[in-house]
C-alpha cells in the first residue's frame, strides 16, 4: 500500500506545471527526481500536466509515480491556453480522488500551474509556488509576467527559489514576504554523469563542449563572437556544441563564414540519455546563458569532470566552488579570457574528485527532506476564509487588485455549483500502492 494516512508526517503531493516528461529540460527534472525522492521517503506524489501528442491519460512511470496527463493541448511554448476556470472541474477530481493535502505547482510561466494553484486555493488546499527563473521588470512580456505571478503568490501558502538571486528576484516581482519564500538549490543524479574512464588527452586537442537551447537567452549571440576568436587564438581547441533553436542557424552561418566545419562539430538537438555521452568527450563546459535562475546543466558537466566556464548571471555564481568555474561578464572579449584562463587551469583538474564532490555538494535526497520541510510549514498554516483572502488581491493594483478579486468570486461560486452538481462524496477515492524499488528490473526480466 502507499502513504499512510494515519501518519501525519507523511503528505500526499500533487505536482502541477505544464512542463514534464516527455518533453525534456530543468523543470521536468526537478519534478521527476523530487516526485521519486519523495515517494522514497513515504509519501504520495502525483503528478499533472497536460497532454503531449498521444499521451493521454493516466500513466505510470519509475516507482509508481502517477501522471495524469489531462487532455489539454499546448498552445504556444508547451504551455496550454489560458481558461481560468476550464481546468477546475478536472483539478476538483484529482484532489479528491487522490486525497491530496498540498498542491505544488511549478515554473511561473505555466498556465496549467497558475491556474490549479489558483483552484486548489478556493477549495482551501495548502499550495507550495516553485520558481525556476528569473524575469525583469521593463519589458512589456516581463510586466505581464510579474502582475500574473503576483496574482498568483497573493494567496500561496510558501514559495520555494532555487537560488538566493531567484529569490530576491521572486520577492519584487511578487511582492511576497521574504519569510515566506524559501531557498533549495537543484541537485543532479551523480550516479547518472559520471567521468570517463579513458578522458581524451589534452596533449592533443582541447574539447570545449556546449549543451543548450540555441535561443537569445542562452546567448547564443555570444557564442558567435567568441567562438571564432578562440579558435584563431588556440589552434588545438575545438567545440562540441549541442542543442538545438531559433538561433543554430546563427552558428552554423559563423561555421561556414570562418571555414570552421573541422572544428565546430554541431550535434543539433541531443536527449538527455545522451547528455553524458557527449560530455565525457570534452574538457570544459561552456555556458553563455544571459540570464539564469540556476543552471543545472553546469552541475551535469562538473559531475563529468569537466571545468566551467561560465556568464556571470542570476544565480550562476552561486553553483560551483570558485576552483571549479571560471566566471566570465557576458561580454565576447571577457568570455575569450575566461576560456584561456580554464586552458592554463586544466592540468590541475581531477576529474573523478570533482565526481566526488558533486556527489556530496548535491543529492536530490536532501532536496527531498528540505521540500518536506516546507509542506510542514505549510500545513501548519491556518485557514482562510474568502473575504480575507480577498483582501489580499485588493492591493494587487488599483484594477487589477479589483479584477483578480472578481476571477476569484466567480470561481468560487462556480466551485460551489460543482459542489452541488457532483458531491465530493460521490466521487470515488482511489486505492494507494507504490511499487518495489526493484519493478522495473523485474518487469524487464518477467517480458524477455
Amino acid at each position: 500500500m502507499g502513504a499512510n494516512d494515519d501518519d501525519p508526517r507523511k503528505h500526499r503531493i500533487l505536482m502541477v506545471s505544464d512542463f514534464f516528461y516527455p518533453n525534456f529540460g530543468g523543470v521536468e527534472n526537478h519534478i521527476y527526481y523530487l516526485s521519486q525522492c519523495l515517494l522514497n521517503l513515504g509519501h504520495k506524489v502525483v503528478v499533472a500536466t497536460h497532454a503531449y501528442g498521444n499521451r493521454s491519460g493516466v500513466r505510470y512511470m519509475t516507482g509508481g509515480l502517477k501522471v495524469y496527463y489531462v487532455p489539454w493541448r499546448p498552445f504556444v511554448m508547451q504551455n496550454t491556453f489560458p481558461t481560468i476556470y476550464g481546468l477546475l472541474p478536472i483539478i476538483r477530481t484529482i484532489l479528491i480522488r487522490e486525497r491530496i493535502t498540498v498542491v505544488h505547482g511549478h515554473q511561473a510561466f505555466s498556465t496549467f500551474c497558475h491556474e490549479a494553484l489558483m483552484h486548489a486555493r478556493t477549495m482551501g488546499y495548502k499550495v507550495v509556488f516553485t520558481d525556476h527563473s528569473l524575469y525583469g521588470f521593463a519589458d512589456v512580456g516581463s510586466i505581464h509576467m510579474n502582475k500574473v505571478l503576483q496574482f498568483t503568490l497573493a494567496d500561496v501558502t510558501q514559495a520555494i527559489c532555487v537560488s538566493h538571486t531567484s529569490k530576491e528576484n521572486t520577492v519584487l516581482r511578487s511582492g511576497l514576504p521574504p519569510e515566506k519564500v524559501f531557498v533549495i538549490p537543484n541537485a543532479v543524479d551523480t550516479s547518472m554523469f559520471t567521468p570517463a574512464v579513458d578522458r581524451p588527452k589534452r596533449s592533443e586537442q582541447i574539447v570545449i563542449v556546449v549543451i543548450s537551447r540555441l535561443v537569445y537567452r542562452k546567448g547564443v549571440d555570444l557564442l558567435v563572437e567568441v567562438i571564432p576568436e578562440v579558435c584563431r587564438i588556440h589552434p588545438n581547441v575545438r567545440f562540441i556544441v549541442g542543442g538545438d533553436g531559433a538561433k543554430r542557424v546563427r552558428l552554423e552561418e559563423m561555421r561556414e563564414k570562418h571555414s570552421l566545419q573541422d572544428r565546430v562539430e554541431m550535434l543539433g538537438a541531443v536527449p538527455h540519455a545522451q547528455v553524458r555521452s557527449v560530455l565525457i568527450r570534452g574538457h570544459i563546459f561552456l555556458n553563455s546563458s544571459l540570464t539564469e535562475a540556476f543552471c543545472i546543466a553546469i552541475l551535469e558537466a562538473a559531475s563529468c569532470g569537466l571545468l566551467t566556464v561560465s556568464t556571470r548571471v542570476g544565480g550562476v555564481p552561486e553553483v560551483l566552488p570558485d576552483d571549479m568555474v571560471v566566471l566570465a561578464e557576458p561580454d565576447p572579449s571577457d568570455m575569450v579570457y575566461a576560456i584561456k584562463k580554464a586552458i592554463y587551469m586544466l592540468p590541475k583538474i581531477d576529474p573523478q574528485d570533482m565526481h566526488n564532490r558533486m556527489r556530496e555538494l548535491y543529492d536530490w535526497n536532501d532536496v527531498a527532506k528540505r521540500t518536506e520541510i516546507v509542506y510542514d510549514r505549510a500545513l501548519k498554516c491556518s485557514n482562510q476564509k474568502l473575504l480575507e483572502r480577498l483582501s489580499r488581491y485588493l492591493c494587487c493594483g488599483a484594477w487589477a487588485g479589483k479584477l483578480f478579486c472578481l476571477v476569484m468570486i466567480v470561481g468560487y461560486l462556480f466551485w460551489q455549483l460543482l459542489e452541488l452538481w457532483q458531491p465530493a462524496d460521490d466521487i470515488e477515492e482511489v486505492p494507494d500502492f507504490t511499487l518495489p524499488q526493484n519493478c522495473d528490473e523485474e518487469i524487464l526480466e518477467n517480458t524477455q
